[in-house]
């Protein structure tokens, strides 16, 4: 269906706007009410922290993101796990390669881990609003945080339906909640719009030199505006590049507008609960209640794009063999991303929950917030030196080290978070790293344990077997990871059981390194009564084996699949083996029909 240009242009910005901007667009809610609650608000430390969230947008997201990050893309897809995609096929086999494979695992983690605390802040904060609403001054923290959870469990619970449908009221509700913020920043400048020289770099650099060391640490707090800038890179398969970029314009503007209006308000008014709020309360009184509203919408929607975000990233781990199959549901008819992981989105819920529990306030939580953000940035700086210097766009490698300097000093400031409420980032990231690198290496340890073998000494014994004529009636299908490397159960059923139909087909899945492409061949004759059929998919491909088993005239009358039935004194492998006893196997994943499954027990000494 082809749009003008006009409307596609408008369309692409709007959805943008909802779909990608949810987590930087909330950011003011709780950004500077965090950093003057520590920081004195005299002139000159307002000018000095306004300087630096204009410089940390501008060089964080629209150097590293929408400049530097968003021009390495595979066929529009972004985020972590590409970036290890593009430097696997330019780096040779090697050392470096494992360290790219670490960093592409870390910063999945860390993604994962700031998916929980993303909505714990965004709602918390847009609640704690209610205690400015008059009448409503004395509600206690315990209520709010009920508020905010049964806000939570809500939008977790609603999930299985899929984003498809409620998607098209996201970007209008967005692109309202920007102009809301930068009206309201305008009229707040005109008080003190001396404030805008506040954009030379100049102030950033006398903060510093004012306040000595104290000043790098205040860096933890400023790295809050820029929270939610990497899914200008990670979202950029579900829109596309330039419609984020134009997008990112007008919210850029946005928050630099709210932020200086924060300020100007901050130096009539001095600290108080919440600077957003307290500013909106002063300009607008009878439109408190229904900004509130739009406020509690906003961090909604934050929180639901957050989490359309981990699915993404677990199904992108899912079929690149990095993490364990899950049961994925596909919510959209035509639009690949929208999918529900049932046991990921409970267990977020269930996290999100007890952050907000733990920490009890915003303003605590934000002392957690942002270590997983600046390790994502750090990862994906020291990915993008690496592809730049091997490419013909060498002259962005200076740009990209300076960009990756400046995440790194933002991280080290960030480090004074982890003994108060950092750690936990840490901990939520450790969940999945663990499962990562014990199931990765689980896997590898598994396949050599098992000691398939190679089609030529299979077919010695097979054809001999086959040619007896006492094969059973009909096709019977073996799954297999390759066609040519024949597994134990295989052997069993054939050489030892012999159990042998008259046509027997090899099916085997391989994801490719791309996001998208769907590619099937049907491979005759290898030996008697024996056929191959490969399955090239990339890793954020749905396939429907059985449409393409009929799409190449196979019926099936039985379809066999191995189960693994591991004996082990190892830890990690004992862990490994419950990780596989509790997730579906191969054939539950690509939902093959029950009736005509046969699972096959190998036992295997790891």
């Amino acid at each position: 269906m082809k749009t003008g240009g006009a409307d596609s242009f408008w369309g692409g910005i709007v959805k943008s706007m909802g779909l990608v901007f949810g987590d930087i667009g909330t950011s003011p809610i709780y950004t500077l009410t965090v950093i003057f609650a520590l920081t004195r608000p005299t002139v000159d430390n307002i000018l000095g922290i306004l300087s630096l969230v204009f410089w940390t947008l501008t060089i964080l997201v629209s150097a590293e993101y929408a400049w530097l990050a968003m021009n390495l893309g595979r066929k529009g897809e972004g985020g972590t796990i590409v970036l290890k995609e593009i430097l696997v096929r330019l780096l040779k086999p090697g050392r470096k390669i494992a360290f790219v494979g670490f960093l592409s695992f870390l910063g999945v983690s860390l993604l994962l881990g700031d998916g929980v605390i993303t909505p714990a802040i965004s709602i918390l904060s847009a609640v704690e609003g209610m205690v400015l609403i008059p009448g409503l001054e004395n509600l206690s923290q315990g209520t709010l945080i009920l508020i905010a959870a049964i806000i939570a469990v809500v939008l977790f619970i609603f999930q299985f339906l899929g984003t498809d449908k409620v998607a098209v009221a996201f970007g209008p509700i967005m692109v309202v909640w920007f102009i809301s913020l930068t009206l309201s920043g305008l009229v707040s400048i005109a008080t003190h719009p001396e404030l805008i020289k506040a954009i030379s770099p100049w102030y950033a650099v006398k903060f510093f030199r004012d306040n000595g060391f104290s000043a790098f640490f205040v860096l933890s707090e400023v790295i809050l505006c820029a929270t939610g800038g990497e899914a200008l890179y990670a979202d950029m398969g579900h829109l596309g590049r330039r419609p984020i970029i134009h997008a990112w314009y007008f919210t850029f503007c946005a928050l630099i507008i709210n932020y200086f209006g924060q300020g100007a308000y901050l130096l009539s008014h001095g600290t108080g609960k919440n600077l957003l709020f307290g500013m909106i309360l002063w300009e607008a009184p009878v439109l408190y209640i229904p900004f509130l509203i739009l406020t509690i919408l906003a961090t909604i929607i934050a929180s639901q794009a957050m989490i359309s975000g981990v699915f993404s990233i677990v199904y992108q781990g899912i079929t690149t063999r990095i993490m364990p199959l899950m049961k994925v549901d596909y919510t959209s008819s035509h639009l690949k991303s929208q999918i529900y992981i049932g046991s990921v989105n409970w267990l977020m819920m269930c996290l999100v929950i007890f952050i907000m529990l733990i920490f009890r306030r915003s303003e605590n939580l934000a002392a957690a917030y942002g270590l997983a953000v600046t390790g994502t940035m750090t990862i994906t700086g020291i990915m993008m030196v690496m592809i730049y210097s091997r490419t013909n766009k060498k002259w962005k490698v200076p740009f990209a080290v300076v960009v990756t300097l400046a995440d790194i000093v933002f991280l080290l400031a960030c480090t004074n978070k982890i003994p108060h409420g950092g750690y936990w980032s840490i901990i939520l990231a450790a969940i999945p790293f663990t499962t990562i690198i014990i199931w990765t290496r689980g896997q590898r340890a598994l396949y050599r344990a098992l000691k398939p073998l190679d089609i030529d000494t299979f077919l010695f014994s097979y054809e001999q077997i086959y040619a007896k004529g006492k094969n059973i009636p009909g096709t019977g299908l073996f799954f297999t990871r390759e066609w040519n490397i024949v597994p134990p159960y295989v052997v069993h059923c054939f050489i030892r059981s012999n159990i042998i139909y008259e046509r027997n087909v090899f099916i085997s899945v391989i994801r490719s390194d791309e996001p998208f492409g769907l590619k099937s061949q049907l491979k005759m004759g290898i030996g008697p009564g024996l056929d191959a059929f490969e399955v090239r998919a990339g890793y954020m491909e749905v396939v429907d084996i059985e449409k393409l088993l009929k799409k190449h005239d196979i019926h099936e009358k039985v379809i066999f699949y191995g189960v693994e039935d591991i004996a082990t004194g190892n830890p990690a492998w004992r862990i490994f083996s419950v990780i596989k006893r509790l997730t579906p196997n191969f054939v539950q994943f690509n939902k093959l029909p029950a009736s005509k499954l046969q699972g096959v027990v190998t036992r295997v000494e790891m």
